[in-house]
C-alpha cells in the first residue's frame, strides 16, 4: 500500500481504495483497502490509513474506487439475484446510490457562515460554491439519480440520452439537456453499468464540451475492460462503483453482473412471474 500522488483534476487528499486477492476471487462481491489516492506512475512513500477485506487490485485502474461498505455489498448481492422483484431492485439501487454518493462527495469545499442557534450566535460550516449538478445517462441512470437527489435535493439535474448500437456497440446520442453553467459546478454523471464504457466515455465528453471541469462518474457495477477504456479516455475523471466484476461476455454484458439494469429497473423484462 502506498501514499501516492492523486490523479490530475482531483482534490488533494481524496481517498482511493485498491484491492488485493481474497475469497472474492471465487466470485464473491468485491471490497477494498483504503489508501491515499494513487495516480499513474505514483511512487510509494506512506502507509495505510485503514484496511478492509479486498480483492483484484490488478482490475482497478487509477482513479477507480470500489465501495466497501457492508450495506453496499449486501444490497448489491440482493440486486444481482434474478429473483429480486422490480420494486425491490428499484429501491435497492436508490439506496446504494445514496451510500456511494456519500463517499464520492466527501471532499466538497466548505465555508463558515454566521448563524444563530437557540442558544447563541456561532460560526458553522456549509457547502461553498455553486450547487452541484447530477447528470443521468438515460435511461438506467435515473435509478442512481434518485438516491443522489435524496442526499443533495438542491442539485441541478441534467440528462444525456445515449443508446448502444446493437451491431457496432458504439453509443448513439438522442438527447442532451444540461444546465448552462457547468464550469464552476461539481458534475456527477451516473449510469449503473460500466461495461464497454462507450456510453460513459461519450457522456463525459459531452459534459466537458458543455463546460464541466470537475467531473466524476458513479456506476453500480463495472467490468475491467470498461474501467480501462474509461481511464484511457478520461484519466482526469474519477469513478466510484459498488463492484468491479470479472469480465465482459461475447454480448458485452458484465459477468457475473446483474443483467440489464434498465430492464430490471423499469420492469420491461420480467424476472419472476409476479413482477
Amino acid at each position: 500500500a502506498a501514499r501516492t500522488r492523486a490523479p490530475a483534476g482531483l482534490a488533494e487528499g481524496r481517498r482511493e481504495r485498491l484491492n488485493r486477492p481474497t475469497e472474492a476471487d471465487r466470485g464473491m462481491p468485491r471490497a477494498c483497502t483504503e489508501v491515499e489516492a494513487a495516480g499513474p506512475g505514483g511512487a510509494a512513500e506512506g502507509e495505510h490509513d485503514r484496511e478492509h477485506v479486498t480483492s483484484r487490485s490488478s482490475a482497478l485502474p487509477p482513479g477507480f474506487t470500489v465501495g466497501d461498505h457492508p450495506l453496499v455489498q449486501h444490497k448489491l448481492t440482493r440486486m444481482r439475484d434474478r429473483e429480486t422483484s422490480t420494486a425491490t431492485f428499484r429501491t435497492l439501487l436508490r439506496e446504494i446510490s445514496l451510500l456511494l454518493a456519500y463517499e464520492l462527495l466527501r471532499d466538497l469545499p466548505l465555508e463558515e457562515v454566521e448563524i444563530e442557534t437557540p442558544v447563541c450566535p456561532t460560526r458553522a460550516p456549509k457547502l461553498a460554491g455553486k450547487k452541484l449538478c447530477f447528470v443521468s445517462i438515460l435511461r438506467a441512470g435515473d435509478g442512481l439519480l434518485q438516491g443522489l437527489l435524496d442526499l443533495v435535493p438542491s442539485a441541478r439535474v441534467g440528462h444525456i440520452g445515449l443508446y448502444r448500437d446493437a451491431v457496432t456497440k458504439q453509443p448513439v446520442e438522442y438527447l442532451r439537456k444540461l444546465p448552462d453553467d457547468l464550469t464552476d459546478r461539481v458534475t456527477v454523471l451516473v449510469d449503473p453499468m460500466l461495461a464497454t464504457a462507450g456510453s460513459a466515455i461519450e457522456a463525459v465528453r459531452i459534459a466537458k464540451e458543455a463546460g464541466a471541469q470537475d467531473v466524476r462518474f458513479l456506476a453500480l457495477v463495472a467490468a475491467p475492460e470498461g474501467g480501462a477504456a474509461f481511464h484511457a479516455a478520461h484519466p482526469d475523471v474519477p469513478v466510484w462503483a459498488a463492484a468491479m466484476d470479472e469480465r465482459l461476455n461475447e454480448h458485452a454484458y458484465i459477468v457475473p453482473g446483474l443483467g440489464d439494469a434498465g430492464d430490471r429497473l423499469f420492469g420491461t423484462k420480467h424476472h419472476r412471474s409476479e413482477d
